[in-house]
């Protein structure tokens, strides 16, 4: 049996797998082998006797926890199997944290850290209140905005007459009297104020990351980004202009606006509010989005599209934003990205992991250098593609010219870009006749 999420081999021990022991109890438990290769054969060990009394004292006096122990005989050789159960409390090592995520031991520092202690206690980043805020720090015009858009999905009750704080309150924003998190990412006047990259930064480019034309910033509470950053690309970074009403509206533009809507919702939603900003970068043919935060454990990029349970790393605000029906509770924000564009004629977004955080890439150009790869055209094909896209139109001489291929070769070739459905067949017949893209 191969090293998996649960089970790590050792050939002998050393006191630094503590922190494969560490590594297990702050995930889902596991086994440890001491006297097997990596490929789970039985190697033995000479010292078994010494490791049975060092092993379990230093795994409690070291990590604080209790582990089975059990030595094992098989032939002549004896090996030694410790069984790790998923502790509910944080487990460290000498003041450090360890944490197992497949066949992988890694140390939390930094945001992931601070993630895994909220959720050991049984909170989540989005759930913790806000000492310093108070209700003067919320926007009224923003949580009015939300209360329009609420009322016609019909998911949140009747908030008639109610007061702002009753609203929160109704919301889950607020305990004890005082503000949560998530109610300073969704309705404060400032929230910049008390977390930094509360902001998305718009980059214009030209073919590249090293063609950088012009920039802007957007900062604000949730509910108010989601409407002024898809009016910034629309006043300035896009070609052709969209026109929408609110955020539930969806026409065709340049990019499918319920494209656009989703990636910047799945940004927002389930970003890391305590790492970088969204960075949301426009090129001649493409547009991608930037929020730092890694998939939830035991979700894939894979995952992504199809079908998932839905795991929202601030659920809190995801909940806000369902009961607006900005979002589903189903795991569809990735589906709903693919889905659109495919209706729109464009090619499949890009999904990946991207510098610890999650990168999703649309495409304007459904004639891309890399689609016609993917669709299976010869190179001879792909200039003329891209020759068609440059002078709007081919003729058989033309194919010929710039391939330098004989006529009957030319002809096969502009049959089958017929038959694939890129190109139109020509209107007329004879040496005039030219080829356009459909």
């Amino acid at each position: 049996m191969p090293e998996s999420q649960n089970i790590e081999y050792k050939q002998s021990w050393r006191d630094e797998y503590l922190k494969w022991i560490c590594g297990f109890a702050n995930a889902n438990g596991g086994k440890i082998f001491i006297g097997k290769d990596d490929n789970g054969k039985i190697t033995g060990l000479e010292n078994y006797k010494q490791l049975m009394d060092t092993i379990p004292n230093k795994i409690r006096d070291l990590l604080g926890v209790v582990c089975d122990v059990n030595l094992k005989t098989s032939g002549k050789k004896h090996f030694i199997e410790i069984i790790v159960q998923p502790y509910s409390v944080p487990v460290s090592l000498r003041g450090r944290y360890y944490y197992r995520s497949g066949s992988i031991k890694m140390e939390l520092t930094g945001n992931a850290l601070n993630e895994f202690l909220l959720k050991k206690a049984g909170k989540t980043w989005d759930d913790v209140i806000e000492e310093r805020a108070t209700l003067k720090d919320i926007d009224e015009k923003s949580l009015k905005r939300y209360l329009i858009t609420a009322e016609k999905s019909g998911r949140l009750p009747d908030t008639t007459g109610l007061t702002i704080k009753e609203i929160l309150d109704k919301l889950r924003l607020l305990e004890k009297e005082k503000l949560k998190r998530a109610a300073i990412i969704l309705f404060a006047k400032d929230p910049n104020k008390f977390y930094p990259n509360i902001t998305v930064k718009i980059g214009r480019f030209g073919s590249d990351d090293a063609d950088l034309r012009f920039q802007e910033v957007e900062e604000g509470n949730l509910i108010e980004m989601l409407h002024n950053v898809l009016e910034q690309l629309n006043r300035k970074f896009l070609t052709k202009q969209i026109n929408f009403e609110g955020l539930l509206r969806i026409e065709k533009g340049e990019y499918p606006v319920a494209a656009l809507r989703e990636m910047l919702l799945n940004a927002m939603v389930h970003r890391s509010y305590m790492g970088a900003m969204i960075q949301l970068r426009v090129y001649d043919n493409k547009l991608s989005i930037w929020n730092e935060g890694a998939l939830p454990e035991g979700i894939e990029i894979a995952d992504l599209k199809k079908h998932h349970v839905s795991k929202p790393r601030n659920p809190l605000i995801a909940d806000v934003c369902f009961k607006a029906g900005y979002i589903d509770s189903w795991g569809r924000g990735t589906l709903k990205i693919i889905d659109t564009c495919k209706q729109a004629g464009l090619p499949e977004p890009e999904l990946q992991e991207f510098n610890g955080g999650l990168l999703v890439t649309i495409f304007k150009d459904k004639y891309s250098i890399k689609m016609l790869n993917k669709i299976g055209l010869n190179e001879r094909q792909i200039i003329a593609v891209e020759y068609v896209k440059k002078e709007g139109k081919i003729t058989n001489k033309e194919y010929q010219e710039i391939n330098n291929v004989k006529k009957t070769t030319s002809t096969q070739d502009l049959a089958d870009l017929v038959e694939k459905g890129i190109f139109n067949p020509p209107l007329t017949k004879g040496r005039g006749a030219s080829y356009t893209i459909k």
